[in-house]
C-alpha cells in the first residue's frame, strides 16, 4: 500500500502539485533503504536535493565596486564630447550663415528675385494640380455615400 502511494505522490510532484508536507514524504522515503527497485533511479535525485538544501555560499563578496567610478568618467567623456560636437556644429552654421544674399548690384537683385520666385511659382502650381485630384476623389466620394 505504502509502494501506491509514493507512485501516486511522485506523479503528483512532477505535476508540481504537491505539498511541502507530500515532498517531505518523498525524500524520507527515497532516504531509506526500502526503496522500490524500480524506482531507485530517482533516489539520486532526492539526496542531491536534500545535500542541496545544505550547502552554503562561503566566498566573500567584494562590496565596494569601481563600477560606479568608470560610469562617471564615462558620463564626463560623453558630456564633452557632446558638447564638442556641437561647439563644432554653431561653428560652422555661424560661417555659413555670413553670406545674407544681398546685392550691391540692383540689376542682379532682381534676376535673382525673379528665379526664387519662378522656382516657387513652378511648385506652388504643382501643389494646386495635386489637389484637383484630390477635389475629384471628393466629389466622387460624395456621390457615392450620400447621406
Amino acid at each position: 500500500m505504502e509502494l501506491d502511494r509514493i507512485e501516486i505522490l511522485l506523479e503528483k510532484y512532477f505535476d508540481a502539485e504537491t505539498t511541502i508536507a507530500e515532498e517531505n514524504e518523498l525524500k524520507i522515503y527515497f532516504s531509506s533503504s526500502d526503496v522500490a527497485q524500480h524506482l531507485e533511479h530517482y533516489r539520486g535525485m532526492f539526496s542531491y536535493f536534500s545535500a542541496a538544501k545544505e550547502q552554503q555560499f562561503e566566498q566573500e563578496l567584494p562590496l565596494k565596486t569601481t563600477a560606479r567610478k568608470k560610469v562617471a568618467w564615462l558620463s564626463i567623456a560623453a558630456t564633452i564630447v557632446i558638447l564638442l560636437g556641437m561647439f563644432t556644429f554653431y561653428n560652422q552654421n555661424i560661417t555659413q550663415n555670413q553670406d545674407l544674399g544681398t546685392y550691391d548690384d540692383p540689376e542682379k537683385a532682381f534676376q535673382e528675385t525673379q528665379k526664387a520666385l519662378n522656382l516657387l511659382s513652378k511648385n506652388v502650381n504643382v501643389g494646386v494640380e495635386g489637389m484637383q485630384y484630390v477635389q475629384e476623389y471628393q466629389q466622387s466620394t460624395e456621390l457615392i455615400f450620400k447621406n
